[in-house]
């Protein structure tokens, strides 16, 4: 079941979407794991202090590759690039849009997990 979530960057309200294609799609586009980026982009960003954040540019790269991913899984109008779809924006802050999309990739997980549990108990096992 997928979860998508609005968030405004920039003053566009821009829609994100989390599902388990996210993570195939991911890896076919961008031929890394979506999980152990996300591991790392959580370590760098830190408490979302920019001041003691450890944000590199490849880290800062994954961030808009996962942004544009799960925007693109949420409305196919978006531009077939990461590149084309930062056009609209003008610069916004990662540590404003980064721990929300954290957030929903976690909703999409635990609800992931809800079914699967709940999968074995009507099979009753």
């Amino acid at each position: 079941m997928a979860v998508t979530k609005t968030i405004n960057i920039d003053g566009i309200d821009t829609t994100f979407r989390a599902s388990a294609a996210v993570p195939r799609i991911y890896r076919i586009k961008f031929g890394r794991d979506i999980y152990k980026d996300l591991r790392t982009l959580e370590k760098s960003v830190g408490d979302g202090d920019e001041e003691n954040s450890n944000l590199d540019l490849f880290s800062l790269e994954m961030f808009e590759d996962l942004a544009w991913v799960m925007a693109k899984h949420a409305d196919p109008k978006v531009p077939d690039s990461p590149d084309e779809w930062l056009e609209q924006f003008n610069t916004f802050s990662i540590y404003q849009v980064l721990p929300q999309l954290i957030d929903l990739w976690g909703l999409n997980v635990a609800t992931e997990a809800e079914a699967k549990k709940n999968f074995k108990k009507a099979a009753g096992k």
